[in-house]
């Protein structure tokens, strides 16, 4: 492993290993009061993004850290929008 991969895999390795504890909160609490609607769903959605620029380039640390934040990413948004659901129209 060369000196570019170490730094691209360490680089992946801690900013998906950050979204793991807001997960295992959201989940755990299901309290997505602090969370912006607007925010995650931008951030899901370049996620996603960054994983299919990823996959053209065929760049595994790309890859790997962006599926695994996307699963992350991808639940809170779905937690927040089942709590909004579920809570009813603003009022």
């Amino acid at each position: 492993m060369n000196l570019n991969d170490l730094i691209g895999y360490s680089a992946a390795a801690l900013t998906t290993a950050s979204f793991v504890p807001q997960a295992a909160l959201t989940l755990r609490t299901r309290d997505v009061s602090g969370i912006s609607l607007a925010m995650y769903a931008a951030f899901t959605l370049g996620v996603g993004l960054w994983l299919a620029y990823g996959l053209a380039l065929g760049e595994w640390p790309i890859i790997v850290a962006n599926a695994i934040t996307l699963a992350l990413a991808a639940t809170i948004l779905a937690v927040k929008l089942q709590e909004n659901r579920r809570a009813g129209p603003p009022r």
